[in-house]
């Protein structure tokens, strides 16, 4: 039997997530309790692939305005895509916030050795120098994963992981050191566990996940962007 998006990517049994029925609710309702993942669960209308078809990116993220959108020759379902995208933006920039739409055309970055990874495609956190959320709905192509924070480790404190690094880093002091992990990101990058099962964000929903702040109450959400490979459907993604 074929599951729908909803059905497929929600762990119900997993504590850390919150399923919401509203955008009002995924926005004031504040992470508490170990929960550090919020769902927006929705099955949107409208022919996402037509938009971008019609976009026609190049290889690499695009990031599109509001104003390319709506140059948009489409179709009457082309057109109840686009105004869901217009909308969701509009719902987070009365907020207060930045949202992006960015359309995915495989990353372009060169992938680092396992042990120096600190690309999107890795496992990891957001982090933020004051109290913040990441927003995320995927509406084409590949969704983004989530893993429970208990079948995962951070890289940097795997024995073996942190001991070539400390090789890379050189035989300085233990504070240098640190901050030479944060300074490259290494220690907001996770490695699973052999029983990890990750899950999937899934398409259409729109979710707010918990980032690594001062004066954070829960764990940050540990996330990855899915691999975009030459062949598959584009990804169309809102981040904020």
């Amino acid at each position: 039997m074929e599951l729908s998006d909803a059905e497929i990517i929600l762990p119900y049994d997993y504590p850390r997530i919150k399923v919401v029925g509203s955008f009002e609710e995924l926005v004031t309702t504040p992470f508490a309790d170990g929960v550090n993942a919020m769902c927006w669960v929705r099955q949107l209308p409208g022919d996402f692939g037509e938009i971008v078809e019609k976009l026609a990116v190049g290889k690499g993220i695009t990031s599109i305005d509001d104003a390319r959108l709506l140059s948009l020759e489409l179709s009457a379902a082309g057109r109840v895509a686009r105004d869901v995208l217009l909308q969701d933006q509009e719902r987070l920039r009365a907020r207060e916030l930045q949202p992006s739409l960015d359309c995915i055309n495989e990353y372009l970055n060169e992938i680092e050795p396992e042990l120096l990874r600190t690309d999107v495609q890795s496992w990891h956190v957001d982090s933020a120098t004051v109290e913040a959320d990441t927003y995320l709905c995927t509406y084409h192509g590949a969704y983004s994963e989530g893993l429970r924070n208990d079948e995962a480790m951070r890289r940097v404190d795997m024995p073996v992981a942190r001991a070539e690094l400390r090789q890379l880093y050189g035989e300085k002091d233990e504070e240098g050191f640190r901050e030479f992990l944060h300074e490259h990101y290494l220690d907001l990058h996770y490695t699973p566990l052999p029983h990890a099962t990750p899950f999937s964000f899934g398409r259409g929903n729109l979710w707010r996940i918990a980032t690594e702040h001062p004066g954070c109450r829960v764990p940050p959400c540990i996330h990855r962007a899915p691999a975009t490979l030459p062949g598959q459907p584009l990804r169309l993604l809102l981040i904020s």
